[in-house]
């Protein structure tokens, strides 16, 4: 029975409320900025309240710092008076946090993880440390001046395929395991999760770790993919583990430091589009699962896809909140996903708060395919995004010709709803495995219980092709199949079949103009929801921001959005858009926009926020890639600048 496999084992934690260990300071909850996110919480979330709903339009540049040719999305991170950013050719750089003045500089052989690093002092604050990802290395340097520090690791760096190296794996043609998720620092620990080499059916695993922030020993590590005797090793064929790759988490985590519990926000197993090779489960692919930080211990999970099919994998850091229900406080975990859900869990014992069904889905007819039956559905919240594509919501601004072809498109595709399987005459999947909710798209207010998500609409052509080749990124872009083409496929399928074990490579299209790269689907092309969680309702929903184009609404949307949250006691939530170049303030009440500020250039990633000498600062990366989507249309907007910009309002 269903309930039976992917029921939470409730585990008596145990555990008494403690600081973070040597990473505790004397300072009011939520008015710092010293990780990645905001804190080891992920809340995205301050305390701070000198900017409010009746002063953000007096906001003005304090000072800025360039970054160089190299696109950038990384979170700031301030420690007391000073600001560590990566800029230029993969270096930290360290600034005065009040005037943008640059103290040192530590250069780095190979990519700095992209979205952040983590900070970690000793009980005296003699040993104060940054630790982040670079090149594949667990980097360690001195947060004073920028040196690396030799008695961690080999000379400051620990190669994380030290891990595989551990579980008996042989490393020798495995590249460096790069990875953009910055892992989080806890008590003496850094928790690191391991990247998922390789996107086709061969990958290495993608367990977590953690090593000792001094030494850069291994303490633990966590299979992602269960090992013999290990919980959910009988939701894999037997001996998966050996081959089987994938179930990583990609983008972010989150620590409650106060439990000493670590939330995993896993990601889909190999191959992320066809499940022949993996019948079962695949636990814990797709899955949320609380850590005993110290331990590595699993205490608990959520599987929220069964058997993946979709590239749905948990795209962002969980995050914790206090709700109030009938008159007592609730600790709780909130984890948005892709395909447009939020579920929400008993922070200690994996506990709904709201009840989940397990609903019947469309069946796959791919011949060798294992898909479940049922998925879960949450009865509450309602859903953030928008879980479907048909013909009435096809894009207007498209050119006639091409309204037409994605009308035969749909007209001979699957479309079944949200959990449709890939096909081989082509499956329609919405909101796709780059739609809804992505990394750092949301944030919390965790004392009030609300939480605003991010999203957008990306709708996805996934069609099965027969191959024993590995997977490629190729698309089909513009390619309708015919009844008959599909029929002979399927005949061939099914004789490959009934001769032994198939492969599909799945192409997929997002499904957009050849031309001008706009999405096939009507605006908006994406929103902020706001939730209030204390009663599972959503307070409102508009539109995050706009694209400029020709004739395009004002309330159109950002296309494809990376532009992530920050929620302030203020009243406010900060949300930047890379097309049209605009950082908003939203009135956290209403959702209406209260003030807005045109940018030099593109921003995606998390704004930060922090405070010196009574003066709140604002800060954030106006420094997005090259990549914009869509990519061909004329705005008329001046060549990008790229720098970190940081406002605050004016001197008294």
């Amino acid at each position: 029975m269903r309930s039976a496999r992917t029921a939470p084992t409730l585990v008596a934690l145990g555990l008494t409320a403690v600081l973070a260990g040597s990473t505790a300071v004397a300072q009011q909850p939520y008015t710092t900025w010293r990780s990645y996110g905001g804190g080891a919480h992920s809340s995205q979330y301050s305390a701070l309240k000198q900017i409010d709903k009746s002063n953000v339009n007096q906001l003005e540049v304090a000072w800025t710092f360039p970054v160089g040719e190299r696109g950038y999305t990384f979170n700031p991170v301030v420690i007391d008076r000073t600001m560590y950013v990566a800029a230029r050719d993969n270096e930290i750089v360290a600034l005065d946090a009040a005037t943008g003045k640059e103290l040192w500089s530590h250069p780095n052989d190979g990519p700095v993880s992209a979205r952040g690093m983590n900070y970690w002092q000793n009980a005296g604050g003699s040993d104060r440390r940054l630790l982040y990802l670079a090149a594949g290395f667990l980097t360690a340097i001195d947060a004073s001046t920028g040196k690396s520090i030799d008695n961690f690791g080999d000379h400051g760096r620990v190669d994380l395929r030290d891990a595989l190296k551990s579980d008996g794996w042989d490393t020798t043609n495995v590249r460096p395991l790069v990875t953009s998720n910055p892992g989080r620092v806890f008590e003496n620990l850094v928790i690191v999760s391991l990247p998922a080499q390789g996107a086709g059916y061969k990958s290495t695993p993608g367990d977590v770790t953690a090593w000792d922030v001094q030494t850069g020993k291994l303490r633990w590590i966590f299979h992602s993919v269960p090992h013999p005797g290990e919980f959910g090793y009988d939701t894999w064929p037997k001996d998966a583990y050996k081959t089987a790759g994938g179930v990583h988490n990609w983008s972010e985590l989150t620590v409650d430091e106060a439990n000493g519990i670590a939330f995993i926000p896993f990601g889909t197993a190999r191959y992320d589009f066809f499940g022949g090779n993996r019948a079962g489960d695949n636990l814990f692919g797709n899955s949320l699962v609380a850590l005993d930080a110290r331990t590595g211990k699993r205490l608990w999970h959520r599987q929220l896809v069964h058997h993946d099919l979709w590239d749905f994998d948990l795209p962002q850091a969980p995050k914790l909140l206090t709700i109030h229900q009938n008159g007592r406080a609730r600790d709780v975990v909130a984890q948005a996903t892709k395909h447009g859900f939020l579920f929400v869990f008993d922070r200690k014992s994996g506990e709904p708060i709201w009840p989940i069904e397990e609903r019947a889905v469309p069946a796959s007819d791919l011949p060798g395919e294992h898909a479940s039956p049922t998925q879960p559905y949450p009865t509450k919240p309602a859903p953030f995004a928008v879980q479907s594509f048909t013909e009435r919501d096809i894009n207007p601004f498209l050119p006639k010709d091409e309204q037409d072809l994605m009308r035969d498109r749909l007209r001979t595709s699957r479309n079944d709803g949200l959990f449709t399987p890939p096909s081989l005459q082509g499956s329609i999947s919405m909101p796709g495995h780059n739609g809804g909710a992505n990394w750092a798209s949301s944030a919390v207010d965790p004392v009030n219980g609300e939480f605003y998500v991010v999203s957008k609409n990306l709708p996805v052509m996934l069609r099965a092709e027969l191959s024993n080749d590995e997977p490629s990124a190729r698309t089909i872009v513009g390619k309708v199949v015919t009844a008959e083409q599909a029929a002979a496929a399927m005949t061939e399928a099914k004789t490959a079949a009934a001769k032994g074990p198939v492969r599909y490579q799945v192409p997929y299209d997002f499904l957009r103009s050849p031309k001008s790269g706009l999405t096939a689907i009507a605006p908006p092309w994406s929103h902020i929801t706001a939730y209030d969680l204390n009663t599972g309702e959503i307070k409102w929903r508009v539109p995050d921001g706009s694209t400029p184009g020709p004739g395009f609404p004002a309330d159109s949307g950002a296309h494809f959005p990376r532009g992530a949250p920050l929620v302030t006691a203020g009243g406010l939530v900060f949300v930047a858009t890379a097309q049209d170049r605009q950082l908003r303030a939203y009135d956290r009440a209403t959702g209406k926009v209260v003030w807005s500020k045109e940018l030099p250039g593109g921003s995606e990633g998390i704004p930060a926020t922090y405070e010196i000498d009574g003066r709140q600062y604002l800060a954030l990366a106006v420094a997005a890639g090259n990549g914009l989507f869509p990519p061909t249309l004329e705005t008329g907007q001046p060549p990008a600048q790229r720098a970190y910009v940081v406002f605050a309002l004016p001197k008294r």
